[in-house]
């Protein structure tokens, strides 16, 4: 198939893209092989979420209970979405944008839309690598400067809890304790318990976070940056870049890396935390099931949104990625594999996580609720906490830093790799050319990395919360699911659809994904959604209420994805209004006579009738194999 776009552009220009790889385009890449597309597709969906985001939604919305509807959004619409966008990037062979506009010329706006998600991820997402590089390399000093309260950002209520687990002598009879307190009044002591003291008090996990890495001021400035993260953000952005500079060639070698060490620290992690005191009361407050919490339709808004976030729908990353694979990969197998490595990952995330609160909280004698906590909090406050409490503290420090640099680091340079490549489909005769590679994704990292430079001022946290609510919020991504599904399966067609994937991997996938295109995951999300809008709510990041300039922010990072959608179906009925729905004539129909879509019997979505375009891709079929397979 050609790489260019003919769907609603002019022909002149159309022959102009045909002509650009004879001007000294190159041609478009392809996966070396099928593992370094899973692994590229693992180091996407895998990331913080797994380990920040779903262990504390099973503990807050009824533990095991949670997996009922988390199940529920997953196969009806997590896995048709998933992989909806990742068969039509490898059948168009396209990035996020071109793809949609081959498909249906009219709704290349759900591209657009879906790369407006990406650019609002590059430039935050990589925040949250800045705060773990500056953990990980504080990580090596001993003891852990989080772990203490005689350094200079601590202030006079701090309290450091010290552990039985690691300090038994200090519990032994006769032991001074004094240390404890910074205010050495006697009269202080003579009328306060010590558990006022405890309740009064911070402790320096939570001072470090608030006041060495964030340092909020009270106005929550956004001008004064602060240089060390500043540093620790640019060579973030060093490591995405050298990472995809070359394209696929150096993105399938780097993965082989990123996806899979995670894993080995995890296991580590897991074995070390199930074998501490108190393990089990973590695990049983992750999955006791709380059946009570079905009929909170917040359980199923959390689950929904969950699935989203964790499967990278609706961003464009999965068509990208999907696009490099020779004609005949099955990607409907590759697509269930990780459907169950991501979920299941997320599950295994929990019994690392969650053994090692238990602990925690059975060491420090308070109860598991106190110390629950999700997003930033469990990454940078709690889990910390409980490294702290352990023998050799500054080793498992390093080693749980390293892992949440590395599950962050693929998700964000595949993320960019997909920006990238939506562009360069975009505008092949100038961006597929020796050398445009480097100097696209440099310009992309540079531009990316000064817009991420207010999210390390003092303000900085309000801004980074309010782009992680509203950025790639739950609004957009069900919006954008819905009308992905509404183009597949009405306009398209979802029988011409099927007929396309089956040309590709030899045969029919599950009859019900056709019906979760047309009316189940349209149905769900749109019904999620509503109950979105309606109960959204201020947000408040340390007692701080944005005020209009809040909301204007927020309702502009939500509209302006959705608002492509609108725009270029008006901007197709100007250009091409005879060809808004007609896919590109360089599109392989197998069955170009049947309907695209019937129900019950009935034609619903007529034949386009064009001509089968034969595609030779015994040369891919070749290629796709691995070294050694019969």
């Amino acid at each position: 198939m050609t790489e260019e776009t003919t769907g609603n552009v002019p022909a002149a220009d159309s022959e102009a893209d045909k002509q650009a790889p004879e001007e000294g385009a190159l041609s478009r890449e392809k996966w070396a092989n099928n593992m370094e597309f899973i692994l590229s597709m693992a180091g996407e969906i895998i990331g913080l979420g797994n380990v920040w985001r779903f262990p504390y939604l099973c503990f807050k919305n009824g533990g095991g209970v949670f997996l009922i509807p988390y199940c529920v959004f997953l196969f009806f619409c997590g896995i048709p979405v998933f992989f909806l966008e990742t068969a039509l990037g490898q059948y168009t062979s396209e990035g996020g944008v071109t793809a949609w506009r081959k498909i249906c010329p009219m709704f290349q706006g759900v591209g657009f839309a879906s790369q407006v998600i990406v650019i609002y991820l590059n430039i935050y997402y990589i925040i949250v690598l800045a705060w773990a590089i500056f953990y990980l390399i504080n990580s090596f000093k001993s003891p852990l400067p989080w772990s203490t309260c005689d350094n200079w950002w601590n202030s006079d209520l701090c309290h450091s809890r010290m552990s039985i687990f690691a300090n038994p002598q200090l519990f032994q009879a006769g032991s001074n304790w004094s240390f404890l307190h910074n205010v050495t009044s006697m009269d202080y002591y003579e009328n306060t318990t010590y558990n006022e003291t405890i309740l009064m008090s911070t402790s320096p996990e939570e001072e470090f976070w608030s006041n060495r890495v964030l340092r909020i001021s009270e106005n929550m400035s956004l001008g004064k940056i602060h240089w060390d993260l500043a540093l620790c953000l640019m060579f973030a952005w060093i490591i995405c870049y050298f990472c995809i500079w070359k394209g696929i060639k150096t993105t399938g070698k780097v993965v082989y890396f990123t996806a899979t060490f995670p894993y080995l620290m995890l296991f580590v992690l897991f074995i070390r935390g199930v074998t501490l005191p108190g393990a089990g009361e973590g695990l049983k407050y992750y999955l006791k099931p709380d059946f009570t919490r079905l009929s909170d339709p917040d359980v199923w808004r959390d689950a929904g949104t969950q699935v989203f976030f964790s499967y990278a729908v609706c961003q464009g990353v999965l068509t990208a990625l999907g696009s490099y694979n020779k004609y005949n990969n099955n990607c409907y197998r590759d697509c269930l594999a990780l459907c169950c490595l991501n979920s299941a990952t997320s599950i295994f995330a929990g019994f690392a996580v969650f053994s090692v609160l238990g602990f925690m909280a059975q060491d420090l004698n308070i109860s598991l609720e106190e110390i629950s906590a999700g997003g930033p909090g469990l990454a940078f406050i709690a889990y910390p906490t409980a490294l702290s409490l352990l023998p050799g503290s500054s080793f498992w420090a390093v080693l749980f830093f390293f892992m949440l640099l590395l599950l962050g680091l693929d998700s964000q340079f595949v993320c960019v790799e997909s920006l990238a490549t939506a562009l360069t489909d975009l505008f092949p005769r100038y961006l597929r050319r020796p050398r445009a590679r480097e100097i696209l994704v440099l310009v992309i990292a540079i531009v990316c990395f000064c817009l991420g430079l207010p999210f390390i001022t003092e303000g900085g946290i309000v801004l980074f919360q309010l782009v992680d609510t509203y950025g790639p919020s739950g609004t957009s991504l069900l919006f954008i699911a819905c009308a992905e599904t509404i183009v597949i399966g009405w306009v398209y067609g979802a029988d011409r659809f099927y007929d396309n994937i089956e040309d590709m991997i030899g045969y029919p996938p599950f009859p019900v994904l056709k019906y979760c295109w047309l009316f189940f995951t349209p149905l769900i999300c749109g019904l999620t959604l509503l109950y979105n809008l309606v109960q959204s709510q201020p947000l408040v990041v340390y007692g701080f209420e944005p005020g209009t300039w809040g909301v204007t922010l927020g309702s502009v990072l939500v509209l302006t994805p959705l608002i492509c959608i609108p725009v270029f179906i008006l901007v197709s009925l100007y250009r091409d209004p005879k060809n808004m729905s007609t896919p590109s004539s360089d599109l392989r129909q197998s069955r170009p006579h049947n309907p695209a879509l019937t129900l019950f019997n009935y034609v619903i979505v007529k034949a386009q009738g064009q001509p089968d375009i034969r595609v030779d891709y015994r040369e891919d079929k070749l290629v796709m194999e691995e070294p050694g397979s019969a």
